[in-house]
């Protein structure tokens, strides 16, 4: 049984050509986006900053590790957040409720209280576990399977992202700066009401776009999931509860090394599994093969690019030259550079891949994501130099930030898309969603992994810094590479995709 739409959108043109419901959707993720990033721009700097500026006193290591921790469980919680709105209560329902949990998340963050910041990250997890997978997957039930609209589409989609970011690190940047941390956490909080308040306005413009459980469970199977649901939600907050009261002492590093390893052992046996256990025929386990060399270079490629957050984002704080006169860059206005060059550079790329298809020079998909993979590494080779000039005791100018960030971007544009393309296309045709869900989990490596290495960026050891930037470069420039000689295999592979 299952209860997808059927109604035909194709002459419902009200939004910019596309259909109305687009526009509920853009404007909802634009607004959880300018939350979410407006707030994660935040972390790292508030976890570290002296307990009399307002924030929590941690070492870098420390910050890095929750920071990565945290990036890491929000990727994850996509998976277990899109079972539920399959399975029990919707897609819609999901959003909204996700949304009101992402809320109340902020508020709670924006409580100036040592507790009251982890409580409140627990909050933000579990409701983005639930509406980002969601929302994005509502904006392709509005097109037909032949409908042309939908890459343009999803391309409107992605500029309501960007956009939200730009106003989530605009916002909150600014407010951390001048009123305190509490009160751009606040601001997420508005954002995320402005976008809740927009969703249930609209909401009658997703008419037949998921309103209901996809394949949904018996009334004893709904029971006993919403059972497991309530004692995982129970043990997380024993388990909260308890280590504030002292009784459970948790090392942030050390459990990020943990969490990493069960990252990577869940990938690895999930991915396996379907590859030895799926019964496969000789060309889709050769597919396979392509697809788990992009799924390294994607984790490889948020290792590094996840460093925005965090290493990057205390390098524009502590090291780059912020004054404009008597104006002072807010440290976070420069993680936006990444979403002004996604505006700009977007076009670009989708231009650019149309025309070698049509010169019949089009690269694989494995080529494709290993020149992204080292093109980011270039940006650490930036920071190299930019760190070896703060190692003398000299502030940086901002140019070399932006430099950095304008090559991720370009890195970004090469693998990301790429590599969710490559996703759809190589995997097997039933075993299709489950191995979008299995890629989701690189984010989460490359974001635990990215915490990790952000902690060793000691203050204190300044002189260090321009080892460790080059050490991320030439380990990633070096994966780059062996992805690129492989490719002359794999592209063989990836071709068979057509064929099937």
């Amino acid at each position: 049984m299952t209860t997808e739409t059927t109604i035909d959108r194709t002459n419902d043109t009200r939004f910019l050509g596309h259909p109305i419901g687009l526009s509920t959707l853009a404007m909802t993720e634009m607004w959880e986006r300018m939350s979410y990033y407006g707030m994660r721009a935040m972390l790292v700097l508030f976890m570290t900053a002296a307990l009399q500026e307002g924030g929590m006193g941690l070492t870098v290591a420390a910050a890095g590790a929750i920071y990565g921790l945290y990036t890491g469980s929000v990727y994850f919680a996509g998976l277990p957040g899109g079972w539920i709105a399959d399975r029990l209560i919707g897609g819609q329902n999901a959003v909204f409720f996700g949304g009101v949990i992402i809320m109340i998340g902020h508020i709670i963050l924006a409580i100036p209280h040592d507790a009251s910041f982890f409580i409140g990250l627990i909050f933000v997890v579990l409701g983005t576990g639930l509406l980002k997978p969601n929302i994005g997957a509502m904006v392709g039930e509005l097109y037909s399977a032949k409908d042309a609209r939908r890459d343009a589409g999803y391309t409107l989609y992605y500029m309501g992202i960007n956009i939200g970011s730009l106003i989530g690190y605009g916002v909150c940047g600014y407010l951390q700066v001048n009123y305190g941390y509490h009160y751009a956490f606040a601001a997420a909080a508005v954002g995320m009401l402005i976008g809740l308040i927009q969703f249930k306005l609209t909401q009658k413009n997703l008419d037949g776009v998921s309103p209901k459980p996809v394949v949904p469970l018996s009334p004893q199977g709904a029971t006993i999931a919403w059972a497991v649901i309530a004692i995982f939600l129970a043990v997380i907050a024993v388990v909260t509860a308890l280590t504030f009261q002292g009784s459970i002492v948790i090392e942030p590093v050390a459990m990020a090394q943990k969490v990493a390893v069960v990252f990577v052992f869940t990938f690895l046996v999930y991915f396996f599994g379907i590859f030895f256990l799926g019964k496969l025929n000789p060309d889709e386990k050769k597919r396979m093969g392509a697809l788990f060399l992009i799924c390294v270079a994607s984790a490889c490629f948020f290792a590094g690019f996840e460093q925005a957050g965090s290493s990057l984002n205390l390098f524009g704080q502590d090291y780059t030259q912020r004054m404009l006169g008597t104006f002072e860059i807010p440290a976070a206005w420069f993680q936006s550079a990444n979403s002004i060059f996604i505006i700009i550079l977007s076009p670009f790329f989708a231009a650019l891949w149309v025309n070698l298809g049509k010169r019949m020079i089009e690269p694989s998909y494995s080529v494709k994501c290993a020149l992204g993979l080292i093109i980011m590494a270039t940006g650490f080779i930036v920071m190299f130099f930019a760190a070896g000039i703060a190692a003398t005791g000299l502030k940086v100018a901002p140019y070399w930030l932006v430099m950095t960030y304008f090559l991720h971007t370009v890195g970004e544009l090469c693998l990301s898309p790429v590599a969710l393309s490559a996703v759809s296309k190589l995997s097997p045709k039933r075993f299709g969603g489950q191995l979008m869900g299995v890629f989701v989990l690189t984010y989460s490596m490359g974001s635990v992994i990215a915490g990790l290495l952000a902690g060793q960026f000691d203050p204190e050891q300044v002189d260090q810094m321009p080892g460790l930037y080059m050490q991320i470069s030439l380990f990633s420039i070096a994966i780059g590479i062996v992805l690129l000689l492989l490719s002359f295999k794999t592209g063989k592979w990836e071709k068979l995709a057509e064929k099937a």
